[in-house]
């Protein structure tokens, strides 16, 4: 439906006139987090600063606005409860019945109103509650909705949603699904103030005041989210342009401030002004479902918008490449990549075919971007192909292998807690004089966020090194390998990080940027 999309774009918008925002996502789902969730389930799991696993929208979020993200902007249902249930075992409500109403909901209203107290200088908070009205498990939160509304009062509170109306055969919009959905909020004691209604077209007067007329929604509170054809980052102008932010501002009297569109604008003639084309080949394990990349995706995006060169996705199931004999004939034959992209991941399934695709560009001279897992790819290959070590191998994949160049660090190899024993969030790393890592960010010293377990074997580093391998980056002691590059390569080169979370429509990622235009200039 995109719920998140539009709420981004609002606070992008809201921000544009001056305002501190800040983004809050209630997710229904009983996980306390989605870090042990597969990404055909759930998407890509998104990491903050201070280590939480979040849902993808957080990624929206971090890509429209500049709201600060932390473990406080994501709730579940499962920290929720699990909150709650400690308390009641603390003996906190005095040996009273423990119910739905009032501790899970005034749980709920505490932790949103947690992140607008955290700054005296916040102004507007916008809550996105996952799901579908009329689920279940969305229920308590919608219920906190209605009490925040009621006890902050209509000027302080006010209720977006986002509907449907979908298009029948003959082009016919039909605005019936959403006058039931409206009629699901108000039964839970919600009046919506204001209509986002997702349709493939935009809507024309006659059917916004219709929907009006049935909704007891005001006809200049209806705005079309429609399909466009250029980029989801054009929908705050789109919002704008339909005065969503005016009257937003109106209904709780703000006052209205000149707002400042300029780099949302120059990101659009930068998307108009794109020439060329480069064949991205994403050589992952998750290629069906596209949110399992969503943040890798659009930091190549964002990238080829600063390269002035279009980007095309080519996903590649890693367990395709282990099938066949001949990897060039699909990189080079059937799809014709410019780059190659192994994203991050867990578990065994496909790691050989990403070897292949690794060795492929390295021995082709073709530039190879590796991220996490990426970069362990990388080792391995090395390992495998330069070194001969036909064993060569992590640990998560192979516990037999005599050359485990990919390794558990030592105190975690006996933890069989996934859920809390990687390195999570943002941590420091210190590139190397003379590498492609300092060029990329032109500082020494980077801070970007890492979800992983598995490291560079240090009892291999010599080897590595010594057989031409540069290691472009460490952690600030030197312990651990946090970049790894290739001799005499156009532009090869693995990071331990995700860099992929930082990147924005307005500031592409340093590291995209440059994998980008060496996959162009290559290609010229």
């Amino acid at each position: 439906m995109g719920k998140g999309v539009a709420a981004s774009s609002l606070g992008a918008l809201l921000e544009s006139r001056g305002l501190n925002v800040r983004m809050v996502k209630c997710d229904p789902y009983i996980n306390v987090d989605a870090g042990t969730m597969s990404p055909y389930q759930h998407g890509e799991v998104y990491v903050t600063d201070d280590g939480a696993e979040t849902d993808l929208d957080l990624g929206n979020y971090a890509r429209f606005t500049g709201s600060p993200l932390s473990r406080a902007n994501s709730i579940t249902t499962g920290q929720v409860y699990d909150a709650v249930i400690r308390k009641e075992r603390e003996g906190r409500f005095l040996g009273r019945c423990v119910q739905v109403i009032p501790h899970i909901t005034d749980e709920i209203k505490s932790r949103i109103l947690a992140v607008a107290r955290e700054d005296p200088d916040n102004d507007v908070v916008i809550v996105e509650i996952g799901g579908t009205v009329g689920d279940i498990e969305s229920i308590p939160f919608l219920e906190a909705a209605r009490q925040l509304i009621h006890e902050l009062g209509r000027i302080n509170a006010l209720s977006v949603h986002l509907t449907l109306i979908p298009e029948v055969a003959g082009g016919e919009l039909k605005t019936k699904p959403t006058q039931h959905s409206v009629k699901a909020m108000q039964e839970m004691g919600i009046q919506p103030d204001v209509l986002i209604c997702r349709a493939p077209v935009v809507l024309d007067e006659s059917t916004r005041r219709k929907i009006a007329l049935f909704t007891n929604v005001e006809s200049d509170a209806v705005f079309t989210s429609y399909d466009v054809d250029t980029t989801i980052y054009e929908i705050p102008i789109i919002f704008f342009n339909q005065k969503l932010d005016q009257v937003v501002l109106k209904k709780m009297g703000v006052e209205s401030r000149h707002a400042k569109l300029n780099a949302w604008s120059a990101m659009m003639e930068r998307f108009a002004r794109r020439k060329g084309k480069v064949r991205i080949g994403i050589v992952g394990k998750y290629m069906e479902l596209h949110d399992a990349y969503k943040s890798v995706y659009e930091a190549l995006f964002h990238a080829g918008l600063e390269c002035a060169v279009e980007v095309e996705l080519v996903k590649i199931d890693s367990s395709r490449l282990e099938e066949t004999e001949n990897v060039e004939t699909v990189l080079n034959g059937e799809e014709k990549i410019d780059g190659i992209l192994v994203p991050g991941g867990f578990g065994q399934r496909g790691i050989n075919g990403m070897v292949k695709a690794a060795a492929w560009a390295r021995t082709n001279k073709v530039p190879y971007f590796g991220i996490c897992l990426g970069m362990q790819i990388m080792v391995i290959d090395w390992g495998r192909n330069v070194l001969g070590w036909e064993d060569a191998d992590s640990t998560e994949f192979n516990q037999d292998s005599k050359h485990p160049v990919i390794s558990l660090l030592e105190e975690q190899v006996d933890v069989k807690n996934y859920g809390g024993t990687m390195r999570l969030g943002k941590s420091e790393t210190v590139a190397e004089p003379g590498t492609r890592i300092l060029a990329a960010y032109k500082e020494k010293n980077i801070w970007e966020r890492h979800r992983h377990r598995y490291e560079f074997s240090n009892k291999y580093r010599t080897e590595m090194t010594g057989s031409g391998l540069k290691i472009a980056a460490l952690t600030p002691d030197g312990s651990l390998v946090e970049c790894v590059e290739w001799p005499d390569h156009p532009w090869g080169l693995g990071v331990q990080f995700h860099p992929e979370f930082k990147s924005k429509p307005t500031a592409a990622s340093p590291l995209f940027r440059d994998f980008i235009a060496a996959a162009r200039d290559q290609k010229k």
